[in-house]
């Protein structure tokens, strides 16, 4: 059985003054904070899930050569 960490919560305006530290401390933790305003929750900060190295790799497909001429002749105007 596994137990699960109550999420921690916080006010808007305790959230605003220790924003970049709170932000470091989700990260490290893997653990969400509840921001409240005037005791209800507002928003959730999660941590995102392991990002790549690489965003965009196996996005783009080279498809031969892009520069070269080609062999068919065309007219631009048409």
């Amino acid at each position: 059985m596994t137990m699960k960490r109550p999420v921690r919560q916080m006010g808007a305006g305790d959230f605003k003054a220790k924003c970049l530290a709170v932000l470091d401390e989700v990260a490290a933790s893997r653990r969400e904070v509840v921001i409240t305003k005037r005791g209800r929750p507002v928003a959730r900060l999660v941590p995102l899930e392991a990002a790549t190295n690489a965003p965009l790799a196996g996005l783009i497909v080279q498809q031969g050569d892009l520069v070269s001429p080609i062999d068919v002749e065309w007219d631009a105007a048409k």
